[in-house]
């Protein structure tokens, strides 16, 4: 990469300029009172792949509308499909509303490279106003801020992340209005959780880590991160990010009032991001902070590592930063961890390293969950990761549209058959849906259609999708779901979706966990769904 292009890569970050936001509250009422009683109804069934008649009639009707482009979309947009667990807000709004707000706010766009800036406009810059009027000028920040149109056949990796770089100056101003917009089009696409990646207190995160420095011993680091609260006032700063972004998020959804709009029913939680391409102690701040955040704030559950996998600094620092995370979880124990990592592919990195970056995040950083993972069978001993994931059940995020978009990886080549052989739990995910033009529907369409999917397995993948998301409380599924299928807890084993729970046993867990009151949900809402689509 040249140093002019390196330079242009270090000013982005996906999206660090973007602070967080609030969750917004989980269901009070349990799912199965909002919906009407029905004779069919069926028990939740003992395992997971007894298949059951709803289930087989519903399978035949997908089979039968494989050739009919308008009703196999609907299908898969009705899908109930859980959580998006692997979701960067910033990436996840639609370019066109990214337009429009820069048109509201008064912003600029360098003709040249199609960036916008702040006012006022002077030389080589235009109004983004006037992309309201101007079809190609809108069209070109479209190509230019997404995927659109991205030749077909060539390497999309450094058009991908330059788009973050490209409407930065939008995404920081909104926080409230971004989420309003992605909680919208999730809703619409039939699911009931998102986890989304943002950046908390970017500024005076980076200001604690300058005042800090950096010290190789990171027992001695922490200790002079939180001396003092210095810390914990970075933390307040995001508690209080979040607050202003819940604020300006009720008021764009009119949550509360007659007018609603659909995103007020979203179970929202964040994953705070560090910027793996920052300094060393930068990076370890913002990991602390977003590790400290989890433990002070339910509406935080999880940190992460974003920017390319493939950038020198990412590359060099890697093991220094697993080490990093897998100091910190001693520290924070009731945070969780979710880590891009094997987000590589032969030719875009050395051999070198495509050997332990999987491995890494798993034995060192101890990692929940896996982002990606699209380079496994190219790391040592790749086999004994794979069963460690599965013995473990860490679940790895799939984002089929950005692995191809990225790294050109689809089809056979992508290791989500390999991943599903060794048993370790597969979520589908969108990763930056604004970014790629696609919704969570694609990719399950993608799914069912290029590894022969029926309705059964496609089930399963969306009932994984909230049993392995950060959601607190205990699970409606007893056991290992991926390894011995969904099998309800003894507490609701007998119970029908869609009728009101009978068992005090059932209701005390359903009142009580946050986690089995959505999985619950879903399973009343594949009864209403089976019952629409098993004729």
């Amino acid at each position: 990469m040249s140093l002019q292009r390196r330079s242009a890569v270090a000013r982005r970050v996906l999206p660090a300029a973007l602070g967080t936001l609030s969750v917004l509250s989980l269901l009070s009422a349990l799912p199965a009172a909002a919906q009407p009683a029905h004779r069919d109804a069926r028990p939740l069934a003992p395992t997971s792949r007894q298949v059951t008649a709803a289930e087989a009639r519903t399978d035949a009707y997908l089979r039968s509308v494989h050739d009919r482009p308008a009703a196999l979309r609907d299908f898969f947009r009705q899908l109930p499909k859980g959580g998006d667990l692997h979701n960067h807000l910033s990436g996840a709004v639609s370019t066109e509303y990214l337009i429009e707000l820069a048109a509201e706010d008064g912003l600029c766009v360098d003709t040249r490279t199609l960036t916008a800036v702040a006012p006022p406009c002077g030389a080589g810059t235009r109004p983004a106003a006037d992309a309201r009027t101007d079809r190609a000028f809108h069209d070109a920040i479209v190509r230019a801020w997404s995927m659109e149109d991205f030749p077909p056949g060539q390497s999309g990796h450094d058009h991908f992340f330059d788009t973050f770089g490209k409407f930065g100056e939008v995404t920081w101003r909104h926080r409230g209005k971004l989420l309003a917009e992605v909680a919208d089009t999730v809703v619409r696409n039939n699911q009931s959780y998102l986890e989304t990646m943002v950046t908390p207190a970017s500024d005076a995160a980076k200001d604690l880590a300058a005042q800090v420095g950096w010290d190789a011993d990171l027992t001695a680091l922490h200790r002079k991160l939180v001396a003092g609260g210095k810390l914990d006032k970075v933390v307040a700063d995001a508690r209080k990010e979040a607050d202003d972004g819940d604020a300006e998020f009720r008021a764009t959804e009119r949550c509360g009032t007659a007018q609603a709009r659909p995103g007020c029913r979203l179970t929202v939680r964040w994953i705070s991001q560090a910027s793996r391409g920052s300094s060393p102690e930068r990076v370890f701040t913002q990991l602390a902070l977003g590790m400290r955040l989890a433990e002070a704030d339910p509406r935080f559950v999880a940190v992460n590592l974003v920017q390319p996998e493939d950038w020198d600094s990412s590359l060099r620092d890697y093991s220094l930063q697993m080490r990093m995370v897998g100091y910190l979880r001693t520290q924070y124990p009731k945070a969780h961890v979710t880590l891009h990592a094997g987000e590589l592919w032969p030719g875009l990195v050395k051999p070198h390293d495509l050997r332990f970056h999987i491995e890494e995040a798993v034995d060192i950083a101890r990692t929940e969950r896996v982002g990606h993972g699209v380079d496994l069978v190219h790391e040592d001993d790749w086999q004994r990761t794979a069963r460690t994931m599965a013995a473990r059940r860490i679940a790895v995020e799939v984002p089929f549209s950005s692995n191809a978009q990225i790294l050109g990886v689809k089809g056979a080549d992508h290791p989500f058959t390999t991943y599903r052989r060794y048993g370790v739990p597969v979520v589908l995910a969108t990763d930056d849906p604004g970014v790629s033009r696609i919704d969570i529907s694609h990719e399950y369409q993608y799914a069912a259609g290029t590894y022969g999917l029926g309705y059964p397995e496609l089930k399963d993948l969306a009932r994984a999708s909230l049993e392995y998301a950060f959601l607190s409380g205990a699970s409606l599924w007893r056991g290992n779901p991926t390894a011995e299928g969904y099998r309800p807890v003894p507490a609701c084993r007998g119970e029908r979706p869609g009728l009101p729970v009978r068992a005090a046993a059932c209701l005390h867990l359903l009142a009580n966990s946050p986690k089995a009151r959505l999985e619950w949900r879903q399973e009343a809402d594949f009864a209403v769904f089976e019952r629409a689509h098993a004729r």
